[in-house]
């Protein structure tokens, strides 16, 4: 998504810039949550939950996308990191998780990333080939720089620092190796330094998560802009086949 412009005028974080060093991401790295939960609603430690739909929430079980006909908002994020940029201290810095499934094929990737699987946490780590969400990437040329992946149950990210605003701009990011073009990719996780809020937008659910105050959940449930329902994450949530 573009950019929708800087909300303070002076930032220490003057642009966007690639992370190599992952610790800010300890907190979704080291989670104990089953991973769907994880990838679908974020870290726990929230006093609330909701999910922004993308799409309205299935009607039978088994029903698939391609069933629904809804006349249905689809450029809502942009409106939500407008309504999150009010509700943190740090807009001008904060955290991206960019799932390594997106981009370009074309572009030359690294392959020594390694992955835990859902039922191998907390074990060392293996090759999740085969596994869902995990696309197969080549070989990157000996003179390709590795970049560095926040890694959870059957997903790998990218991470990336700087304004609220910008998010979306990960290929000019200040350090970014070029591994794949990211252009339109959404972030899987984004979150301020103050951890005031997370928004997790994994692939294959029709919404993205977002944990924090209740004052907050409670604005974005009544946000005539944005389609968002209170969730519980200890609950399954609405699936797609």
């Amino acid at each position: 998504m573009p950019p929708s412009g800087r909300y303070l005028a002076f930032s220490v974080w003057v642009t966007l810039n690639f992370c190599r060093e992952l610790s800010a991401a300890d907190w979704i790295a080291h989670s104990d949550l089953p991973w769907q939960q994880l990838v679908g609603l974020g870290p726990a430690g929230f006093d609330a939950y909701a999910r922004l739909r993308f799409l309205p929430d299935p009607t039978r079980p088994g029903q698939s996308e391609n069933d629904v006909d809804a006349d249905w908002p689809t450029d809502q994020l942009p409106t939500l990191f407008e309504v999150l940029a009010t509700h943190t201290t740090t807009p001008e810095d904060c955290y991206f998780c960019v799932w390594e499934g997106f981009g370009d094929a074309d572009v030359a990737a690294d392959d020594d990333a390694v992955y835990i699987g859902e039922e191998n946490t907390g074990a060392p780590l293996e090759r999740l080939g085969g596994q869902p969400g995990l696309a197969p990437t080549p070989a990157a040329p000996p003179s390709t720089p590795r970049a560095p992946k926040v890694v959870v149950p059957n997903r790998a990210y990218w991470l990336f620092r700087g304004p609220l605003a910008d998010v979306g701009t990960w290929d000019t990011a200040a350090g970014w190796p070029g591994q794949r073009r990211l252009t339109n990719a959404e972030p899987a996780f984004a979150w301020p330094a103050d951890h005031a809020w997370c928004v997790a937008t994994d692939v294959d659910p029709h919404w993205a998560g977002i944990g924090g105050t209740r004052a907050l959940i409670t604005q974005l449930t009544t946000d005539p802009r944005l389609d968002v329902v209170p969730a519980d994450p200890t609950q399954d949530q609405p699936l797609y086949r």
